[in-house]
């Protein structure tokens, strides 16, 4: 049984979009490409062909794995998110105790985390030392680089 993935309805459309884009544009490529390798002649030593299939095999594995990704996803009600404790959708400003930077992030699930929009998955080490605890808490997490401690300055959505 898959688990449950927490997404916002932004999350769920763009996760919506790139399969109907993968099996509208992507396939019809493929299968083009395979019909043009095939078209060349014998399968046996044709690389054309076998690097149609292969890529083939992984568009349809990706195509499978987002469709089972929105069919186990429910959407998150960010009008029932709490701000007195971290928990996913919510902005948490940090601060690095080691080096003083001051840190914002909000918490999403995996398949929309990006670092560079301030956007940090739940699965993360960090993520997952911070869900539950409130304003002023001291946080350690062990993270590859070693142990940080991070004070939780401010939440909000």
């Amino acid at each position: 049984m898959s688990k449950v993935i927490y997404l916002t309805e932004e999350g769920l459309m763009k996760l919506r979009n790139e399969v109907e884009h993968l099996k509208s544009v992507e396939r019809p490529a493929i299968s083009r490409m395979i019909a043009e390798a095939r078209d060349k002649g014998d399968l046996s030593e044709n690389a054309e062909y076998d690097a149609a299939k292969e890529a083939q095999g992984m568009l349809e594995l990706r195509i499978s794995k987002l469709e089972d990704t929105i069919a186990n996803s429910r959407i998150i009600d960010e009008s029932k998110i709490d701000t007195d404790k971290v928990q996913i959708l919510n902005k948490v400003k940090i601060k690095n105790l080691k080096t003083n930077a001051e840190l914002v992030y909000m918490l999403v699930a995996e398949s929309e985390a990006n670092l560079k929009e301030g956007k940090l998955s739940v699965a993360t080490p960090i993520a997952k030392a911070l869900i539950g605890k409130k304003v002023g808490d001291v946080v350690e997490v062990n993270v590859p680089s070693g142990l940080m401690s991070f004070k939780i300055l401010d939440i909000s959505l």
